[in-house]
């Protein structure tokens, strides 16, 4: 659905984006991480076809980024909530909506049914005719994910769209955008929030200007170290050490009665390492797997770069 190889956008002599490549399926949310000035919402400019790229690909649909006419078709099947919502604040919710769905020749009664459903959808029906300029932040927010969606387009490309909510109207459009998915859409998402990649996205990129790690999330986070087993034990000796050095484990760091194991495999490899301790004649208090988290391979990698 979103095909990109070696893209660059290059700002005088500041290389925002440089070189990435990546591919999004159908139905799929991918997510972008990374810090201020990585350069993801440029790649989401080019790919929305607001700005032209420097070099590389990108298709959208098979239809070419860099392509005229291909662009015009990019942009009826794509929905964009910016990172500045740009939205006419002299008009009412109802009536910012009805023109851009006039923009996109939405037909009417479709345009009416799709307004009303997802502003009841973001919990704004009751604001329909509430002057935009009136709106908090964070209603003006939703209104912005709502057009994007008015002419029910294929592809969503969201830049940082709970950034202004609040913690319940976060969750009303992360839930939203997993309705979405449900209806096979796919979603574009940059985001800083490290726990909302972790909830919404099936793939996630590490950006930098240029593409650090992507893989699901599961993936990334077992990128940092692996998989450890951590033992607590009542006492820890050479006896139970010796033991656990005839398994061929991986590395064992021994802290104050606490054993932290290197395994490949935790299902097959801990019975074995609970078995040969008792055998030792130590005596197992607990035993608990030792988890990197999202927030880990995201400052390995962007540390790194």
């Amino acid at each position: 659905m979103i095909d990109v190889e070696n893209l660059t956008r290059v700002f005088g002599d500041v290389t925002a984006v440089d070189g990435i490549t990546f591919h999004v399926n159908e139905g799929e949310i991918f997510g972008f991480l990374g810090p201020n000035g990585a350069g993801k919402t440029t790649t989401v400019r080019m790919l929305s076809c607001l700005i032209s790229k420097t070099s590389g690909e990108a298709h959208i649909a098979d239809y070419d980024v860099s392509n005229d006419s291909d662009s015009l078709k990019i942009r009826k099947i794509i929905g964009l909530v910016p990172d500045n919502v740009g939205l006419y604040e002299e008009l009412s919710a109802y009536r910012n909506l009805d023109f851009y769905g006039k923009l996109y020749e939405c037909p009417e009664q479709r345009r009416k049914e799709n307004i009303e459903r997802l502003l009841r959808m973001l919990e704004l029906w009751d604001k329909r005719d509430v002057k935009v300029g009136t709106f908090s932040k964070g209603m003006k927010q939703k209104l912005a994910v709502i057009r994007a969606l008015i002419h029910d387009p294929e592809i969503l490309f969201l830049d940082e769209p709970t950034v202004n909510l609040d913690p319940e109207s976060s969750k009303i459009v992360r839930d939203f955008i997993l309705e979405l998915k449900e209806e096979k859409k796919t979603i574009f998402l940059n985001t800083h929030n490290l726990d909302e990649a972790q909830r919404l996205c099936d793939k996630i990129g590490i950006l930098n200007t240029k593409l650090r790690a992507i893989g699901t999330p599961e993936e990334l986070e077992e990128s940092v170290w692996g998989k450890k087993t951590v033992i607590q034990l009542e006492q820890v000796n050479k006896v139970i050490l010796k033991a656990l050095d005839k398994l061929s484990l991986g590395k064992i760091v021994h802290n104050n009665n606490k054993l932290t194991i290197d395994v490949v495999n935790p299902e097959l490899d801990n019975p074995n390492i609970v078995n040969a301790i008792v055998g030792a004649g130590g005596h197992v208090q607990y035993v608990t797997e030792l988890s990197p988290t999202l927030e880990d391979a995201y400052l390995k990698f962007v540390r790194k770069s």
